[in-house]
């Protein structure tokens, strides 16, 4: 099942870093003919999308790899730093536009005249784009619905391309607006209209791509899964400690990419054998499993939750 997941995500990114690379070569080729910086924003995009189709590839292939000398926690951190870092490149490159778009309107309002925008090249760009877009789209739902919806890289792929698409409809209908009102509603901001476009892109991207930033901190940091996988993981285990007889005085529960690591702080109640723990840890993952898919479980027999009594805390 894991190679066959391995298959279909390597596919589906494979078809993304081409059809990015595509659109790449059109948005920088157009925006450059036509004047348009919300054009030449949309290739940059693209070419940002290829590079990291490129790299999520590779970080797919290998996120389920198990642990090893080397990675003695396995290789699921590398989904999570690679959607940290692609929302990242893609937050520096929105900081990269805004600038030079107020630029552009601080030298138009200062008496600079601005490049005339050529509206000719633009018609079939739009188009072409936002079929490309949608046919991506389709490409990652179905692969990411097919891989059990656990793969990170494949939804952020599939956010981005609706969000690519987004931008090229938004972009081509404020442009469209400008073109046919430039002499008579929109008169007085037609000459910064394409500034205007790109700082209102700007901002819807950037509270998209910030969240998925903050996300992949939010793993990098180890800090807690969400509630709703807390409870499910909680309830996925509880049979098989009822049946052991024993207690879970504390369970942690971390995302890390498509990987959920548990930690369960498990008191027996009674003595047990290496060979009874080990059996007991197996059973747990299984359960696990069961709920979330790719999840890990670590068995640790105690007799306290996660953080020590005062009387035994090495840090009171």
């Amino acid at each position: 099942m894991a190679d066959q997941i391995k298959r279909i995500e390597a596919r589906s990114l494979t078809l993304a870093m081409w059809g990015n690379l595509v659109m790449a070569a059109m948005g920088l080729g157009a925006g450059l003919w036509s004047n348009s910086g919300a054009v030449l924003l949309d290739g940059l995009f693209s070419l940002i999308g290829f590079f990291a189709a490129l790299v999520g590839r590779r970080v797919g292939l290998r996120s389920d790899t198990p642990p090893d000398r080397d990675r003695p926690f396995g290789y699921a951190a590398e989904e999570a730093i690679f959607s940290t870092f692609r929302a990242l490149s893609l937050l520096g490159l929105i900081l990269f536009a805004v600038a030079n778009a107020l630029r552009t309107i601080f030298n138009t309002l200062s008496g600079v005249p601005a490049e005339p925008l050529l509206y000719g090249p633009m018609i079939g760009y739009f188009i072409l784009i936002g079929v490309v877009c949608a046919l991506l789209w389709v490409s990652h739902f179905l692969a990411w619905r097919r891989t059990g919806r656990q793969s990170a890289i494949l939804r952020l792929e599939m956010k981005a391309a609706f969000f690519d698409g987004l931008i090229t409809v938004s972009a081509g209908a404020g442009l469209a607006a400008i073109y046919v009102l430039r002499d008579g509603a929109l008169a007085g901001i037609a000459p910064i209209g394409d500034s205007l476009i790109v700082l209102l892109l700007c901002l819807a991207a950037a509270v998209v791509y910030l969240g998925d930033f903050r996300g992949g901190l939010r793993e990098l940091a180890s800090a807690s899964a969400l509630p709703k996988h807390v409870a499910t993981a909680r309830r996925a285990l509880r049979p098989a400690i009822a049946e052991d007889g024993g207690t879970l005085r504390d369970l942690s529960v971390v995302k890390l990419g498509r990987t959920f690591l548990l930690t369960a702080y498990y008191d027996p109640g009674r003595p047990l054998i290496a060979r009874e723990v080990d059996a007991l840890n197996l059973r747990l993952i299984r359960d696990a499993r069961a709920a979330l898919p790719g999840a890990d479980v670590l068995l640790l027999v105690t007799e306290h939750p996660r953080r020590w009594p005062d009387e035994l805390d090495p840090y009171g």
